[in-house]
């Protein structure tokens, strides 16, 4: 009588073969996550540059003027907030303190290479968007399109 030898296990091309398919899903996946990431971290910039355009504008009220000695609602506004971690924010006004420029840049994570203003005229901006340059008169999160 010949006894046979069962043999137990995975054959080279069969783990190949799965190799092959976790490395498709895994190119698939990845870069879903990584825009997923990106778009969480957008909302930040969103939020601060909204709220800084109510207080310059209950500045303006007070003050007639967005500035009364070149910084944008002297003494009131903090543009390095403790709670923002993506973003640094700036602002700019006019020769006669009548206009203003927000910017939030991206700083850190996947918000880098991201730019969004808001203007005293409430025109909302993307300079850059994905590390390259935009001219899009909204802000951009998923695409191309506002």
């Amino acid at each position: 009588m010949l006894k046979r030898k069962l043999t137990q296990g995975f054959t080279l091309i069969e783990l190949m073969i799965v190799v092959a398919v976790i490395s498709i899903l895994a190119a698939v996946a990845l870069p879903s996550y990584q825009d997923y990431v990106r778009r969480g971290e957008l909302p930040e910039a969103f939020t601060f540059l909204s709220d800084y355009r109510v207080k310059l504008e209950q500045f303006y009220q007070d003050n007639r003027a967005y500035s009364t000695n070149g910084t944008c609602g002297t003494a009131v506004l903090d543009f390095a907030p403790a709670s923002a971690k993506y973003f640094t924010f700036s602002c700019s006004t006019s020769g006669t303190y009548q206009d203003y420029t927000l910017t939030a840049t991206g700083s850190t994570g996947a918000a880098i290479g991201h730019t969004y203003t808001l203007n005293s005229a409430g025109i909302k901006g993307t300079s850059s968007f994905k590390g390259a340059s935009s001219s899009s008169a909204c802000w951009l999160v998923t695409g191309s399109e506002c």
